[in-house]
């Protein structure tokens, strides 16, 4: 606004500045880390499906499958704890690095955690192409989950403290963007290697997660750091110039006295973690918490794990299972870029409503024809129209999650909380959302194997849960500055119980002064 003054609008204060084209490439650049995340998630059920990879690594596995005389249950056909184990293990290892990455974030800056990222995850990827066997394959999978682990601490933090109040849910939504077009690659990669002749299609797949390693790792170089992370760590007059740079004005002295304010109120607090268990900070907490294990709840990460799995379960052929899985990562791309357009237009809540009401839908609408083609024995199979509108009810479930649960259970947890826990919130919310991951990935297969058509009824059942939970506890976040965000939570009608009136007097005094 000319003249320097503020207005008061949806909980929080309009700063000056605008989009600049430095700030956009910088976020965009930032974002690519999510390509790690995707890239893995996509590649392992494709790869899993693999006969190569089945035979040389989990052979008990490729007889079951291959027995194609007996009456063979569907729903039991890939269970194995050792395959699980593969796709799995990678969650574990993330989880206990993104405690790590919380430290080193909040103390080098974000830039050097994505560093940290992008060359773990290279190493991982060279080890996983060139594996000999299963001790090197869970070995390669371990240093991904490091890189995963503190490229999901620190991009999400970075993406929120850089972007501009009016546009941080689309800039932020880049991360969920990434995920999804390294998703939708590793299933066209998986379709291709899986023609390759001599069977070595599987190292192909895996070692080519080395590509979005290189991107994180130059793009983390040439990046700047954010300016709160660069008040934090006394840099100052960095910090203004570079506020300066990315709001493209010179007046950013209100939004640079906030990243102070701030940053003040964060040395006061010695032990992060510790402080973040206090009453005043109960709403982040709970919702740092109970966001990621929602998200997982939902049951996707079961669709894009073992996608090409799933179908091969549910009758389709080797080459229709993996354009299946390709089929469901365009969906998830092109949905993906609405939930980008329309967040900070129509907001979080309404995303979180809308996706949650569709994905019961899709999921009792599989649950039921799975019920009535392959009933409790699981023996059976499609037809092809039958399977047609099976994927087509899976691909309208993974659309409701690319608009809703998938880039908002990263976008929320990010930009809720205060300077002074932010770090240990997101690392909270990391590694809730890798042992959740986990723990599905892990029981997934023997989940199918013993709940049977249930399984979706069970993920249904956990979306109506979290959907009703946001209706009430989730206050609405957009247009709102990152460094303002407890007078939403003080305005809450069950939260704000929890916020002290000097959280949020400070900022109101100060809006007299300047409005």
């Amino acid at each position: 606004m000319a003249g320097g003054g503020i207005s008061v609008q949806g909980g929080g204060r309009n700063y000056e500045g605008g989009v600049t084209v430095f700030v956009v490439f910088a976020c965009v650049a930032a974002a690519t880390g999510g390509l790690l995340f995707g890239y893995d998630i996509g590649i392992s059920g494709g790869v899993t499906s693999m006969e190569s990879f089945l035979s040389k690594f989990f052979p008990s596995v490729y007889h079951k499958m291959k027995n194609e005389t007996a009456d063979q249950n569907q729903y039991c056909k890939f269970d194995s704890q050792l395959l699980t184990l593969f796709t799995s293990s990678l969650y574990i290892a993330a989880l206990v690095a993104s405690f790590f990455a919380s430290s080193v974030t909040r103390r080098f800056g974000r830039k050097i955690s994505m560093l940290v990222a992008g060359l773990v995850f290279f190493i991982g990827s060279i080890l996983n192409g060139i594996a000999i066997n299963i001790i090197i394959l869970i070995i390669s999978r371990l240093l991904l989950g490091v890189g995963v682990g503190f490229a999901n601490q620190s991009v999400p933090v970075y993406l929120a403290e850089m972007a501009p109040t009016k546009i941080r849910g689309a800039l932020n939504m880049g991360f969920q963007m990434a995920i999804t077009i390294g998703i939708l690659v590793a299933g066209l990669v998986n379709f291709g290697t899986a023609k390759i002749k001599g069977g070595y299609g599987w190292r192909i797949s895996l070692a080519l997660a080395a590509i979005p390693s290189l991107i994180m790792t130059v793009s983390a170089i040439f990046l700047p750091d954010t300016p709160n992370s660069m008040v934090e760590r006394g840099h100052p007059e960095k910090a203004r110039k570079m506020l300066q740079k990315i709001r493209g004005t010179d007046n950013v002295n209100d939004e640079f006295q906030d990243l102070v304010d701030a940053t003040e109120a964060a040395h006061k607090v010695e032990n992060q973690w510790g402080n973040i268990m206090q009453p005043r900070y109960r709403p982040q907490l709970i919702i740092c918490v109970l966001i990621p294990f929602f998200q997982q709840l939902t049951g996707i990460n079961v669709i894009m794990f073992y996608a090409p799995v799933l179908f091969k379960t549910l009758g389709f052929g080797d080459e229709a299972s993996l354009m299946s899985a390709v089929i469901t990562g365009g969906v998830n791309v092109v949905c993906t870029v609405v939930s980008m357009v329309v967040v900070d237009k129509f907001g979080r809540k309404v995303l979180f409503l809308e996706g949650g009401l569709q994905m019961v839908l899709c999921q009792i609408a599989v649950g039921v024809m799975i019920a009535l083609q392959f009933g409790l024995s699981g023996q059976g199979t499609f037809t092809k129209a039958e399977a047609n509108w099976v994927l087509v009810f899976i691909c309208g479930y993974v659309a409701a999650f690319a608009w809703s649960w998938g880039p908002l259970g990263w976008l929320v947890p990010s930009e809720i909380c205060p300077l002074e826990i932010r770090s240990a919130g997101q690392a909270i919310n990391v590694s809730v959302n890798m042992f959740f991951t986990f723990l599905i990935g892990q029981g997934f297969l023997t989940m199918l194997c013993h709940l049977k058509f249930g399984l979706f009824f069970f993920f249904a059942g956990w979306v109506t849960v979290m959907t009703i939970f946001v209706s009430f506890f989730l206050p609405e976040t957009k247009n709102v500055p990152i460094e303002e965000m407890n007078r939403v939570w003080k305005a809450h009608w069950f939260w704000g119980k929890y916020i002290p009136d000097e959280a949020v007097i400070g900022h109101d005094k100060h809006d007299k002064a300047v409005v």
